[in-house]
């Protein structure tokens, strides 16, 4: 992908000034190293910065039209261009470059603001209509390719990071406290919003246009689901068969590219069937990369050499410890502009680096078929609770959590599953049902906030989440409600955007998604939750559709989540000097967000090792990165500062 940067002044014979420009898409480099372009006319300037993909020699950006009049940056990929492309000339669209960007334009000439909806691929866009003086951004379906906006002194400025928006202003910024807020429950803010105060995103699958001094969004696209059982038609085969032909195109639409493309192998299920199709359909090379841990808990090694070796893939690993996550932990924090609640991000950040030194640009990931085609244990342990529902005295049904998560510590007995997996179990008719015990579980990290921060905070966040929901979210299956929130939360908000476009970016290296291909997911929508979870079998029609592919040790094997190590990262051998700095008293008071003293006696029972829970992994994480961003956009104003 590639960096976008522009700023639209709402006087209209004002011209923004291109040095202000430059200085906000340099700060995009790493998003697109090969190259700046600029485009500046009063109201409007445009920056771009390059990672050349598809036509390397001619698609500089910004692209316009034949008569100058539409100009367009663009950040990510159009997978379906070249079929747009016949269709807008066979229309008598005239092009000069063989670029994915110059379509959009061409697509906006002929459809207007519905052009959006013609394209299949990844996308954030900031285009200008000259002849009706209108800036429309616009963001792809799922929030793969990050957009975000602020408005100040008389100017809208967009740009793909926040830190690039920083650098036409020399304040520094402020943390949004409800953001904060609603991270440390959701694990990341309820879109628009931003931890930045006064900045929004715009969200995935939406318009927004600025034009007259007056900024509308709308939205263009949604996940939905059916209601009163209208769910497609088919047998289990039939069903599988369209499935299987779906990703297959899915995957060798996000194969075309000028440059090499790889993919990301972990072991599990998703990411196993992605190289499959790619080494029976993909008629390229199969370049395959993966990470592995120190801590044995956390390495899947022995799976991804299962498939390794049933496909003959070249392949390349990279090894994470301890030690690793921590030195890289601030530079982490640096590309996601955010806090994060797990160090999960930093060793794919490491993976990128290993494919951007292997010489690839592009590579191809599993990620979002969880969400599409109901793989999380967060469905199953819906099912179950909604099933305990029904009888909530019941002594058995909870014990079906045993076989769902086989480690719990079952020594308190019931007890402790009705005060974890127990909750609103008198509501099993609530929207958010499914997701309570996860929310209520990170909430917990709330308690270190300090008295300041939580006289700031007014209102609730669920009910913020809530408010966000489509009217009709209360009128689909239980099933598909936990899968919209999980894919407009979690998915979204952070394993797409923190965990994702920021870490593969970091080293300017793309990232394709077939499961997420909206023509996948709106397929897969119309399916009844059968098909998708049998019983307690996840991902029931994928495994049908695909698993002739691949070895049923990876078909049969319990599904293992993405980790890595947490607080053992960080008080191991050797604490970070970073690590005592950010976490001191004199820090804490500082900055203000937490208590100095619920701090402090944490932190004695971390260096104890007594903090060992999911909680305490979350609260630690959650504070640390907290501190680090205040110390690198607040207190450093988005630089990329050295911190040992």
């Amino acid at each position: 992908m590639c960096g976008v940067a522009g700023i639209v002044s709402f006087q209209s014979t004002a011209t923004p000034g291109k040095h202000i420009l430059e200085r906000m898409v340099q700060q995009l480099y790493h998003r697109g190293p090969d190259g700046y372009g600029y485009f500046v006319e009063a109201p409007i300037g445009l920056a771009h910065s390059r990672l050349s993909i598809i036509d390397i020699a001619g698609g500089d950006q910004p692209i316009h039209n034949e008569d100058k009049s539409v100009w367009v940056v663009f950040n990510g990929e159009i997978f379906n261009y070249i079929e747009l492309r016949q269709d807008l000339v066979q229309q008598g669209h005239v092009f000069y470059t063989h670029s994915d960007t110059e379509v959009i334009v061409h697509l906006y000439e002929q459809y207007g603001d519905d052009f959006v909806s013609y394209l299949n691929g990844q996308f954030a866009i900031g285009l200008w209509d000259k002849n009706n003086q209108k800036l429309i951004l616009v963001r792809d379906r799922v929030g793969i390719a990050p957009l975000f906006y602020t408005r100040q002194a008389g100017q809208l400025l967009f740009a793909s990071e926040v830190k690039a928006l920083m650098a036409a202003s020399e304040q520094s910024p402020q943390l949004n406290l409800k953001a904060l807020d609603q991270l440390m429950t959701f694990w990341s803010p309820v879109s628009p919003e931003t931890v930045f105060k006064d900045v929004y995103e715009v969200s995935p699958g939406e318009m927004v246009v600025v034009k007259d001094k007056q900024i509308t969004r709308k939205r263009y696209w949604d996940w939905q689901f059916p209601v009163n059982g209208d769910y497609a038609v088919g047998s289990d085969d039939e069903l599988a068969c369209q499935l299987h032909d779906l990703l297959i195109d899915a995957t060798q639409l996000r194969l075309r590219s000028d440059v090499p493309v790889g993919a990301y192998l972990s072991g599990g299920l998703d990411s196993s069937v992605l190289v499959s199709i790619i080494h029976h359909y993909g008629n390229v090379p199969l370049r395959t990369f993966s990470i592995g841990f120190d801590e044995q808990s956390f390495d899947e090694s022995d799976h991804q050499n299962n498939l390794i070796k049933h496909l003959n893939a070249k392949h390349s690993r990279i090894q994470s410890s301890n030690s690793d996550i921590a030195r890289d932990f601030v530079k982490t924090i640096y590309h996601t502009e955010s806090p994060v609640l797990r160090t999960a991000p930093v060793p794919m950040a490491t993976l990128s680096g290993l494919v951007h030194n292997q010489g690839y640009k592009v590579v191809l990931t599993g990620e979002g078929a969880d969400e599409v085609l109901g793989g999380y244990d967060i469905f199953k342990e819906a099912k179950i609770r909604q099933f305990w529902a029904r009888n909530s005295n019941s002594a058995m049904r909870p014990l079906l959590l045993k076989r769902l998560y086989p480690y719990l510590d079952m020594s308190q007995g019931q007890a402790y599953l009705q005060q974890f997996f127990g909750m609103a179990l008198d509501q099993p008719g609530l929207t958010y049902f499914s997701h309570i015990p996860r929310w209520t579980t990170t909430a917990k990290c709330k308690d270190f906030f300090s008295d300041s921060t939580k006289g700031v905070l007014k209102g609730d966040a669920l009910e913020v989440m809530n408010s966000s929901f489509p009217e009709n979210l209360c009128r689909w299956h239980p099933f598909n409600r936990a899968q919209y929130i999980e894919s407009k939360s979690l998915m979204a908000g952070y394993l797409l955007c923190s965990q994702g476009d920021r870490m593969l970016m970091s080293h300017s290296v793309e990232g394709r998604f077939p499961y997420l291909d909206h023509r996948v997911i709106e397929f897969a929508n119309r399916l009844h939750p059968k098909m998708k979870m049998r019983a307690l079998n996840e991902k029931f029609l994928l495994k049908r559709a695909m698993g002739k592919y691949i070895p049923q040790t990876i078909i049969r094997r319990h599904k293992q989540p993405y980790r890595a190590p947490d607080i053992l990262a960080f008080f191991g051998e050797n604490t970070p000097a970073y690590v005592d700095e950010l976490l001191s008293e004199d820090k804490l008071r500082s900055y203000g967000y937490f208590d100095h003293q619920r701090v402090g006696r944490f932190l004695k029972k971390v260096r104890m090792g007594r903090a060992i829970g999911y909680k305490d992994n979350m609260a630690l994480v959650g504070i640390l990165s907290t501190q680090v961003w205040h110390y690198l956009f607040v207190e450093n104003h988005g630089r990329n500062v050295a911190m040992n």
